[in-house]
Order: C-alpha cells, then structure tokens, then sequence
C-alpha cells in the first residue's frame, strides 16, 4: 500500500480500538466534565468573570483530556504488541505517526465540538456568530496539540515513568498552541473581534506546520531508539 492508505489503515484501527474498548473516550469525557463543573462552581456568580474565563476553561479541559487519550493510544498498542507490528510492514514510519495523529485529532476534535456547547452553557457565555472561526480553533488547536502529545507518548512510551515524564515533557512545547487557541476563542467568544480571530489563528495554524514537520521528521529516530 502507499503512504497515504497506510496512514488511513492506522487511524482506521486505532478509531475502531476505541470504538470498541471506549476506554480513553470514557475516561476523557468524564475527566473534561468534572473538570467544567468544578471550576464553574469555583469561579461562583460572578457572571462577567465566568464569561471571561470561559475560553481558557475550555482548552483547560481539552488539554488535560487530550493528554490521557495520547497516553493511552500507545498503551494499547504496546501491551498487545500490535505496535512492534506496526513497525515491520513495509511503510514509511512517519505514516504511522501520521495514521495515529489522524485518529487522535478526530477524537479530540469531537470532544471539542462537544465541550464548546457545554461550556458555553455553564459560564454563560453564549456563541453568538463567528460559528465557523470557533471550529476553525478546534481543530487547528487540537491538531497543534496532538502533534507534540502523540510525539511525546511515543517517546516516552517504553519507560517506567512515561505517565509523569508525558506532561514534564509535552506541555512547556504545547504552551504556545494553548495560548493562540484560548486567545482565538477569546475574540470568538467574548470580544466578537474577527480581525484579531484571523490573527491568532493564522499565528496557529503556522504552529501547528512547524510542529508537524518537526517531529515528522525526527519520528523514526525515536521509535528505533
């Protein structure tokens, strides 16, 4: 097969694990609710500021929930020796980072699409337009963020400690891809200023190419370390 039906063969297997285990989607769905709730019910009454909290709660819960749903795509893999698999099929290795990055980004994606109703709903800070530009930060947000979780999980995927080592890792890399997602949400949101929504998102999507080339090209070094 090419490189592009490899990629689709891995995110297919890896959506259809999922499917079928639910274990990542339970335990994100229910780590980004109770992480909604309680910060709601933290920030009390006062309307205005709950409005402006609003966009960082929301890449708040995604962040953490995309975290454990990374770590998890190489457990399964490993524990059941389908990565090792994967490996030995005559494909480029980036295809399948590609291939797991595709399904991580769908996944997280939806979670997205599904937390911004949610949030808005719970802060009191209802979408009024600018519907297209806040999906258009979803995805480019959720895409910038998988990239350097997909990677790390990967590199840290065989060591004891890789659930401490994944966050020491990831996150001071993800920072700026947070930063522009929660500053586009924000002038979605709360200022309605689609000029300055244009900016931070072109500002995104350039993250998101760098990260994407970056660690495409350095993948296959760490998974023959």
């Amino acid at each position: 097969m090419n490189e592009w039906q490899a990629i689709w063969t891995v995110a297919m297997k890896d959506l259809r694990t999922e499917w079928r285990s639910k274990a990542a989607t339970v335990a994100t769905v229910f780590f980004s609710a109770v992480t909604l709730l309680i910060l709601a019910f933290a920030l009390g009454r006062d309307e205005s500021a709950m409005r402006l909290a609003a966009p960082g709660v929301l890449w708040v819960a995604l962040a953490f929930a995309g975290l454990i749903s990374s770590a998890q795509s190489y457990q399964h893999d490993l524990e059941e020796g389908a990565f090792d698999q994967l490996l030995t099929l005559p494909i480029p290795r980036v295809a399948v980072f590609h291939g797991k990055l595709l399904a991580h980004v769908v996944t997280m994606s939806l979670l997205g699409i599904l937390l911004v109703p949610v949030t808005a709903v719970l802060f009191d800070a209802p979408v009024q337009t600018g519907h297209l530009s806040l999906l258009a930060t979803v995805v480019l947000g959720t895409l910038g963020f998988s990239v350097i979780s997909m990677f790390y999980a990967a590199l840290t995927a065989n060591l004891r400690a890789r659930e401490s080592l994944l966050p020491v890792l990831m996150f001071p890399v993800v920072v700026p891809i947070l930063l522009a997602s929660v500053r586009a949400t924000e002038a979605i949101v709360t200022t309605g200023d689609a000029a300055l929504a244009g900016d931070w998102l072109q500002l995104l999507l350039g993250f998101d190419l760098i990260y994407l080339v970056v660690t495409s090209a350095v993948y296959h070094v760490v998974v023959e370390e």
